[in-house]
């Protein structure tokens, strides 16, 4: 039996008929901070069904309404406006809870969480981290290659790679490479349509394949050189670079890559039609984030992978991938992108 010092400890922690689940004052939280119960939905990979009653259950618990429904999402009342700035508190909270007990973890053992581009990620960082984890076994990397950027601060990961300059002046951000990207074609589509010769001859005899997704340049690129409707001309759009990548390299139609893809596969061919663009590449981290050993050894070794010195086609000036390989002084390029290709080969066409 609890002694009274003891009960009134515990009825002051858990005040009667409240709520102290910190899912469902999250689940408001993003609610709030999107604006509506569907977008959220997809967000958190949940219905909106689920999303409607757990706030419910917040509201129930404080016998109040925190949020209206409108034909364009939701609209919150003055005490969810109240209750949103206490839920921000509760979220920096548990952040600084999570960085605590994360640096009580034994240094260089636990699990680190890595969001990056599809492309860097699927093509670059993935074969190098096996490297990585060999000289740190104890660590878990959690790796997410998608185009959305991740919310660093909200701790989605502990370091993100990023074509997008962060904008929140609380992050640590660090200007680490540069993606040049040119248009190539594939050996296949030239034997049935010819090699374009300029912007103009592209335009009128040839179809072009467009990456179409946050952080790319492909939308925009295309509405600065395209002048022309896309269909009858775009043979495909891509949401994602692997399918973009494999898109060219099997004929479908001339497409803009970065520098480094032609020793992914099969012998893609640049052109020099004079619409080229840059990427400049972007590492991000919380503030404390380098505080913890397993994420610093991931930081630096991020910022080394992506080392113009060493790898030119991450350099600011625009090398061209002809070049590349006589401007390259370590291990052959085959065997950099080794398991994407069907045979080894020893330069880039």
């Amino acid at each position: 039996m609890h002694s009274p010092e003891r009960r009134g400890a515990h009825q002051r922690a858990h005040p009667a008929g409240r709520i102290t689940d910190w899912d469902s004052v999250r689940i408001f939280l993003e609610v709030a901070r999107i604006g509506s119960l569907r977008a959220a939905a997809i967000e958190l990979n949940a219905s909106a069904n689920y999303l409607r009653k757990r706030i419910l259950q917040l509201e129930s618990a404080y016998k109040t309404t925190l949020i209206t429904r409108h034909v364009d999402g939701i609209r919150l009342t003055p005490e969810g406006t109240q209750v949103l700035e206490a839920a921000k508190r509760m979220e920096e909270a548990s952040f600084g809870l999570d960085r605590a007990l994360s640096r009580t973890t034994p240094a260089l053992s636990g699990e680190v969480r890595f969001a990056i581009t599809e492309g860097l990620g699927t093509f670059w960082v993935a074969p190098r981290l096996i490297e990585f984890q060999r000289v740190y076994p104890g660590l878990l990397v959690d790796l997410k290659c998608e185009m959305r950027s991740a919310d660093v601060l909200r701790l989605e990961a502990d370091v993100a790679v990023q074509l997008a300059e962060p904008q929140n002046p609380d992050l640590k951000r660090i200007k680490i490479g540069r993606l040049h990207v040119m248009p190539f074609v594939s050996p296949s589509y030239v034997e049935i349509y010819g090699m374009p010769k300029d912007m103009d001859d592209l335009r009128h005899n040839h179809r072009v394949v467009i990456q179409d997704a946050e952080q790319t340049k492909g939308k925009e690129m295309y509405d600065r050189h395209g002048r022309r409707e896309q269909l009858g001309f775009v043979a495909m759009r891509n949401n994602v670079s692997s399918a973009h990548v494999w898109a060219i390299s099997k004929g479908a139609g001339v497409g803009w890559l970065p520098t480094y893809v032609p020793a992914l596969g099969d012998p893609l061919i640049p052109l020099d039609l004079g619409v080229k663009f840059e990427l400049d590449i972007w590492l991000a981290y919380h503030p404390d984030a380098k505080k913890i050993p397993r994420v610093r050894q991931l930081i630096e070794w991020t910022i080394q992978s992506f080392d113009g010195s060493k790898y030119p086609w991450f350099r600011d000036d625009f090398v061209h991938p002809n070049d590349l390989q006589k401007s390259y002084k370590g291990e052959p390029l085959v065997n950099l992108f080794a398991g994407f290709m069907k045979e080894s080969r020893s330069k880039i066409v």
